[in-house]
């Protein structure tokens, strides 16, 4: 599997970060005195829960070495722990579960919702919160990436490659709804302001195209980018000043437990 690189998520990081802020103004909890980040990457969501509880007990968990070694550095009052989200499983006495799991841009990596989500409930003490935001459409920047994946000599390398998926909410509410007292779901289309198509493409080497171009040689991750930046440039018309606009959905799930 491909790595993780802090640095270049970061390149990016008023934008990734602020979905985050949105889902955390949502969870109605003053004083949790446990918070686990799931998927916490470099730290930089993470930050934002220290900074809204600085009281609580705080801990960030990823399988990312890069993304923890930065988020160590970087914010070393955490505890941060080193896991899989896809076999993590939580605390099973309720002293050691945590008044809200929080999880920015991370589930929609994890394969079969339809186990994940209610195992991660589970990890929400009686009276906590489970709060989740996953990226759901970024048009045309990630489509064209697993049709280039699919059409070139690079196919049988690149095959099953990127296969993040978000369902629709409706899928959600029937995986969680019974086992909470509220659920709160909607989602926001963010129009971000990218200096160039170049930038959307730096944006997708940090998370979409993570996947693609480290299997790739040289010669043929030269060959896809061009053919990826034509794309791009394609889909996304520049504006009068030469920036362009990149719609960005994304999907977030509040529940009280």
């Amino acid at each position: 599997m491909p790595e993780w690189s802090a640095a270049q998520y970061l390149k990016f990081a008023d934008q990734r970060t602020r979905p985050a802020a949105d889902l955390l103004a949502r969870i109605a909890r003053d004083a949790p005195a446990r918070v686990i980040d799931l998927g916490c990457g470099p730290g930089n969501s993470t930050a934002l829960l220290a900074a809204r509880w600085p009281r609580a007990y705080l801990a960030g968990l990823d399988n990312a070495p890069d993304m923890l070694a930065t988020a160590r550095r970087d914010h070393p009052t955490v505890e941060w722990i080193t896991a899989d989200l896809s076999t993590w499983q939580p605390p099973e006495r309720d002293a050691e579960r945590y008044d809200v799991v929080f999880s920015n841009a991370a589930l929609q990596w994890v394969p079969d919702h339809a186990r994940l989500f209610p195992r991660l409930l589970d990890a929400v003490a009686p009276g906590g919160a489970f709060a989740v935001q996953m990226p759901r459409a970024a048009g045309k920047a990630q489509s064209v990436i697993r049709e280039i994946a699919a059409d070139g000599p690079w196919a049988a390398k690149l095959a099953g490659q990127g296969r993040a998926q978000v369902h629709a909410p409706g899928v959600y509410y029937e995986l969680l709804a019974r086992r909470v007292h509220r659920i709160d779901l909607w989602e926001t289309e963010y129009h971000q302001v990218m200096e160039s198509t170049a930038a959307i493409a730096e944006w997708l080497k940090g998370s979409g195209l993570r996947s693609f171009l480290p299997l790739l040689s040289d010669d043929e991750r030269a060959q896809f980018l061009a053919r990826y930046q034509a794309e791009i440039d394609a889909a996304y018309p520049a504006q009068t000043d030469g920036r362009v606009i990149f719609p960005f959905r994304r999907l977030f799930v509040v529940c009280e437990v």
